[in-house]
C-alpha cells in the first residue's frame, strides 16, 4: 500500500488551521449555551464595543448553521424535482409559494408555536431565527440547481448513456459538476438573503409578544432604535468582519476550485489560488484528516459488501475504486428503489393533500369575517407594490447584465471585483436603511420612491450573482470563435453572451422578485428617526397588521401575496424558464 508522507513538523497552516477551529468551537459552545439557557425572550443588549465580538459570533453561527440546512435541502428537493415529474408538479409550486410567503410574515406565528413547543428555554426563539434565516437563503439555490439540471447539455447527456452511468455516478461526475459554478455562486448570493433580515429574525414584536436574542442584527436594531451613531458604526464594521471572514475562509477557496468545473475546452486563464486554500492544501492537519477518513471509507465500503473478497487489510486499502464501485450495498440499492417506487408518491402525495386540505380549511374560516372593503384596499396596494418590485427587477437587470457579463470575462476582474461583490451584497440592506433615507430625503424623493429604491438596494444582486454565474460558464472557445469571424459586438451579445446567460439570468428574476416582494415589508414602512414612515403597499399593510395582532388582516394580505406571486410564476416565469430549457441550452454537439 502506498503511504502518505506527511511533514514532520507543524507549520504556519497548522496554527491557523487550529486557530479556525479553536475559534468554531468557541461560537459553537457559546452557541450551544446560549440555546440551553433559561427561557429569556427580551435580552437587553449592550452597545458597548466589547460585546459586539461575542454577538458577531452567535449571528455567525446561526447565518452558518440555516446555510448547511439549506444547502442539503437544495441538493435533496432540486434533484427530485428535475428527476421526477410527479416530484416536479408537486415541488416547483410548493416552492413557489414558500418562497413567496414573506419571512416578516410568518415568523411571529412560528416562533409563538415554537416557544409552546420549548416554553423552558431558548431553543425555540434560536430554532425560529435559523429557519427564518435559512427560509431567506434555501429557494434562490434550490431555483438555481433546479434550473442547471434540467439545463444539462444533450451531448453529456448522451455520453453518459454511451459510458453506462448510474444515477448515482451521473450526479457526481456530471450533474454536480456542471452545476457547480452557479449552485457556488447562488450560495453566495443565499448567504446574502439570510442576512437581510437578520435584524428581524433576532427582534421582533406582535401585539404583546416580543422577543430579541443576542447577536449582530439585534445589536444594530438596537442602535437604530436609539440612534447610537458610534454602535451603528460599530454594528457596520462587524457586519463587514464577519462577511469578510466568510468569505475569506469558506467562499474564495471554494470559488476556486469549482473553476475547473467550466464549460470550455480552451485555457481561460484560472484564477489566482487563494490565500486559504494554499493554507488547506499544505496543512498537515487537513492531509492527516484527509487520509483518516479515506481510510474509514473505503473500510466500511468494504465491510458492507456482501461479495468482496476476503482481503488483508493492506491489500484492502490500496484496491482500486473499480473494485469499490463493484461491490455496492445492496440496503442502499433497495432504499433507492423504494423510495423511486410509486406507491411512495402515492402515500407522499395523499398525506400532503390531507394537510393542506385542513389548512386551507382553517385559513377560509379566518378569512371568511374580511369586508370587501378591505380585499379592495388590499388590491390597490397590491398594485403598487407589483409596480415597485417591476421597477426594481428592470433597474438591476439594466446594470447588472453588462457589468456581470464584463467583469466575468477576465479572471483578474473576477478576482478583484468578486469579494467586494459579496461584501455588497452579504450586507443586511435594512442596516443601511435610514442613512439611505436620509440621502433619499436629501435629494429630495418622496417616500414613495423611496420605498422603491430601498427595494432596489437588497434585490440587485440577485440578479447580479446570476448573471455572474452564468456568464463564468461561457466556453471561451466559442468566444474565440466569434472573434476569428469578426463578428460585431451586437452580434457577440446576441449570439453568445445573452442566450449563455439567459437561464441563469431567469432565475435571478424570479428569485429577485420573490426578495422584492418580501422586501417590501420591510421597504414600505419603517421607523426613521422615531417617525414612522409608510406608503401604500401590500407590505406595509402586512407590517402594519403584524404590529398590531390583527391575524385576520395579516392573513388576508399574504394570502393576495402569495396568490399574485404564484400566478406570476405559473405564467411569466414559467414561459420563460420553458425557453431558457430549451432554445438557449449550452448543446455543444
Amino acid at each position: 500500500m502506498q503511504r502518505v508522507i506527511l511533514p514532520r513538523r507543524f507549520s504556519v497552516p497548522d496554527l491557523l488551521i487550529l486557530l479556525l477551529v479553536g475559534a468554531t468551537i468557541y461560537g459553537l459552545v457559546s452557541t450551544g449555551n446560549q440555546w440551553r439557557a433559561g427561557y429569556t425572550p427580551v435580552t437587553e443588549i449592550d452597545l458597548s464595543f466589547r460585546s459586539l465580538p461575542y454577538y458577531t459570533i452567535l449571528s455567525g453561527v446561526r447565518g452558518m448553521v440555516a446555510y448547511t440546512f439549506s444547502l442539503m435541502f437544495t441538493i435533496v428537493v432540486g434533484y427530485m424535482a428535475a428527476k421526477s415529474k410527479m416530484a416536479e408538479r408537486i415541488l416547483i409550486p410548493m416552492i413557489d409559494i414558500l418562497q413567496s410567503i414573506p419571512v416578516l410574515g410568518f415568523l411571529p406565528i412560528l416562533t409563538l408555536s415554537l416557544v409552546a413547543i420549548f416554553p423552558h428555554s431558548n431553543f425555540g426563539l434560536e430554532l425560529a431565527a435559523i429557519i427564518m434565516i435559512f427560509t431567506g437563503q434555501v429557494w434562490n439555490m434550490t431555483f438555481s440547481f433546479y434550473s442547471s439540471l434540467k439545463s444539462v447539455p444533450g451531448d453529456f447527456r448522451e455520453a453518459q448513456t454511451v459510458i453506462g452511468l448510474n444515477r448515482r455516478q451521473t450526479l457526481m461526475h456530471v450533474e454536480l459538476p456542471f452545476s457547480a459554478v452557479n449552485l457556488v455562486w447562488n450560495s453566495m448570493l443565499s448567504l446574502a438573503g439570510g442576512w437581510f433580515y437578520l435584524n428581524n429574525c433576532e427582534t421582533g414584536a406582535m401585539g404583546t409578544l416580543k422577543f430579541r436574542l443576542p447577536g449582530i442584527g439585534s445589536y444594530m436594531q438596537a442602535a437604530i432604535d436609539q440612534w447610537n451613531v458610534p454602535a451603528m458604526v460599530a454594528g457596520v464594521c462587524a457586519m463587514i468582519i464577519l462577511i469578510v471572514s466568510i468569505d475569506f475562509v469558506i467562499t474564495r477557496p471554494i470559488l476556486a476550485w469549482v473553476q475547473r468545473f467550466r464549460l470550455e475546452e480552451v485555457p481561460g486563464g484560472q484564477p489566482e489560488e487563494p490565500l486559504m486554500q494554499l493554507v488547506y492544501r499544505h496543512s498537515r492537519i487537513i492531509r492527516w484528516a484527509k487520509v483518516i477518513f479515506k481510510r474509514s471509507s473505503l473500510r466500511k465500503k468494504l465491510e458492507h459488501s456482501t461479495t468482496a473478497p476476503a482481503l488483508s487489510p493492506e491489500v484492502a486499502l490500496s484496491a482500486p475504486r473499480a473494485i469499490i464501485q463493484k461491490h455496492q450495498s445492496n440496503l442502499s440499492r433497495s432504499i433507492s428503489q423504494f423510495v423511486g417506487s410509486r406507491p411512495f408518491e402515492l402515500i407522499l402525495l395523499t398525506v400532503l393533500a390531507f394537510v393542506l386540505a385542513v389548512g386551507c380549511g382553517k385559513l377560509f374560516g379566518l378569512l371568511s369575517g374580511i369586508r370587501l372593503s378591505i380585499w379592495i384596499i388590499l388590491a390597490r396596494n397590491t398594485f403598487w407594490t407589483f409596480t415597485r418590485v417591476l421597477a426594481a427587477i428592470i433597474v438591476s437587470t439594466i446594470w447588472t447584465v453588462p457589468i456581470g457579463i464584463w467583469i466575468a470575462m477576465s479572471s483578474k476582474r473576477v478576482r478583484f471585483f468578486q469579494p467586494i461583490i459579496q461584501v455588497m451584497a452579504s450586507f443586511p440592506a435594512p442596516m443601511l436603511y435610514p442613512l439611505a433615507v436620509m440621502v433619499f430625503f436629501k435629494l429630495g424623493f418622496s417616500f414613495e420612491i423611496v420605498a422603491g429604491l430601498l427595494m432596489f438596494l437588497g434585490v440587485q444582486w440577485y440578479v447580479l450573482f446570476n448573471v455572474l454565474a452564468g456568464a463564468l460558464r461561457i466556453p471561451l472557445e466559442l468566444k474565440y470563435a466569434l472573434d476569428l469571424m469578426e463578428a460585431s459586438r451586437l452580434n457577440v451579445w446576441r449570439r453568445l453572451y445573452i442566450p449563455s446567460i439567459f437561464p441563469a439570468l431567469v432565475t435571478g428574476w424570479v428569485t429577485a422578485a420573490g426578495g422584492a416582494w418580501n422586501a417590501s415589508i420591510v421597504a414600505e414602512l419603517l421607523n426613521f428617526q422615531g417617525k414612522e414612515l409608510k406608503t401604500a403597499g401590500l407590505g406595509a399593510t402586512i407590517t402594519a397588521a403584524e404590529t398590531a395582532g390583527d391575524f385576520p388582516l395579516m392573513a388576508a394580505s399574504l394570502t393576495v401575496m402569495v396568490i399574485v406571486v404564484v400566478v406570476l410564476n405559473r405564467t411569466l416565469w414559467a414561459k420563460l424558464y420553458r425557453s431558457a430549457q430549451t432554445r438557449f441550452r449550452m448543446d455543444l454537439a
